[in-house]
């Protein structure tokens, strides 16, 4: 009786859901920088930024928080080259940490 070789399907590990994945890497020296996490900012973070540009995905406010939440922490000068599909996605994560979860959850319950 023959039996079938069970092959493993290659399983790639989930990405960290606050984590982005560039369409355009980033140049810094001889590194490439593929992929950029983000963290939720605290308050103090936000400070000198208006929630509401945030919120309107407005490209000065994104240029100073950027910095402040990103692994591998982005300079102000590699945030303003960024491809802007890449600066549209992380934007896209920020508006979501300054959202409630309940608010996630009746935006999520109604489409």
């Amino acid at each position: 009786m023959k039996t079938a070789a069970t092959e493993k399907p290659d399983v790639q590990p989930l990405a960290d859901d606050n984590t982005v994945i560039l369409d355009t890497p980033i140049r810094r020296g001889t590194t490439s920088i593929d992929s950029i996490t983000l963290r939720k900012p605290n308050s103090g973070e936000l400070r000198g930024v208006s929630l509401a540009e945030l919120l309107q995905m407005d490209v000065n406010a994104l240029i100073k928080v950027l910095p402040r939440i990103s692994s591998p922490t982005l300079t102000t000068i590699e945030v303003t080259s960024m491809d802007p599909a890449d600066l549209v996605a992380l934007s896209t994560k920020i508006t979501g940490f300054l959202l409630q979860k309940s608010t996630k959850t009746d935006a999520s319950l109604a489409a």
